[in-house]
């Protein structure tokens, strides 16, 4: 809408599922996607939607199939609103970065959906050969999370920073003994850690085999010539097509940490964004906004008749 504050859309990662998240958008036109992404996928989606346990919404594979298909139904629904502001940029929290280039006309809906069930599944059988873990830390910024990870990993831990997603909220992966290493130290630096109930050490080298599996399904993949404005995870850099190779920006991305918080800024400073879509479950990213642009405007979509503005 000509005028409107420049708006970017973001998308949520593995961690925003839920049991029953299906159910407020069932009767919405784009619901017809999750039969399609279930074609894509060889998995029944709209069951995962609606009846999956939380349990099974634990399953890496399972659960980005269902984050991935309920955010491209808010997606098209969103954009079938005529109260939807002036979209300038995308971007997406770990797997949300493949719902901000299907988004962004960098892939196709069919090509998204298949990467993200072969990403899941890479990453679920890497965290079963190498099983680890992950812990938020809250009131702690980059520097102190990097010093206690330096202290876990001269005692012999495998740990790593994953996620820089906002000022106070950093998070760490690796394995169960390291990530409870750097737990322990949480009080010493005024901080405090949050186990995360995934499956996996992911966006560290624990994943690389993943990344091998992955770079496979990615390279026979065409990503459009150009598409509307991403910011990637990787390196906090805006991409419009050419300029980028998305096959090595993805696999980098299953190994190294999410830079979150840079991204935002990034969207504001680069591209003007000062109003912020949430779609898909969950409003996580929404706070990690807020904690890096007070001033800015968040919008979360949880439901068909949510506001836009």
């Amino acid at each position: 809408m000509t005028g409107a504050p420049p708006t970017a859309l973001l998308f949520p990662g593995q961690g925003a599922q839920r049991a029953g998240m299906g159910e407020p958008w069932r009767d919405v036109d784009a619901w017809r996607l999750t039969a399609e992404v279930s074609a894509h996928t060889g998995t029944d989606v709209e069951e995962l939607l609606l009846k999956a346990d939380d349990a099974t919404l634990r399953e890496t594979d399972l659960a980005q199939l269902a984050v991935f298909t309920l955010s491209v139904v808010v997606l098209h629904h969103v954009r079938s609103r005529e109260d939807l502001p002036e979209v300038v940029a995308h971007a997406g929290h770990s797997l949300g970065e493949y719902v901000a280039l299907y988004a962004a006309g960098a892939l196709t809906l069919p090509d998204a959906a298949r990467l993200v069930a072969a990403r899941g599944r890479a990453m679920r059988e890497a965290a079963r050969r190498d099983p680890g873990t992950m812990a938020v830390l809250v009131r702690a910024d980059a520097e102190t999370a990097r010093t206690m990870v330096d202290t876990a990993r001269a005692a012999g831990h495998r740990v790593w920073v994953a996620n820089l997603n906002a000022p106070g909220q950093i998070v760490v992966s690796g394995s169960h003994e390291g990530v409870e290493h750097v737990a322990s130290l949480a009080g010493d630096h005024d901080a405090k850690a949050i186990r995360v109930a995934v499956g996996g050490a992911f966006h560290t080298p624990l994943m690389a085999s993943a990344g091998e599996e992955l770079s496979r399904a990615l390279l026979a993949v065409p990503f459009a010539a150009s598409h509307e404005p991403v910011v990637a995870n990787v390196d906090a850099r805006v991409y419009r097509g050419g300029e980028a190779d998305w096959p090595d920006l993805e696999v980098r991305q299953l190994t190294g940490p999410v830079l979150w918080e840079r991204g935002v800024r990034t969207l504001h400073d680069a591209l003007g964004c000062v109003r912020f879509l949430e779609l898909g479950p969950g409003r996580t990213l929404a706070g990690m906004v807020r904690r890096t642009l007070p001033d800015a405007t968040v919008v979360t979509v949880n439901t068909p008749v949510d506001h836009l503005r």
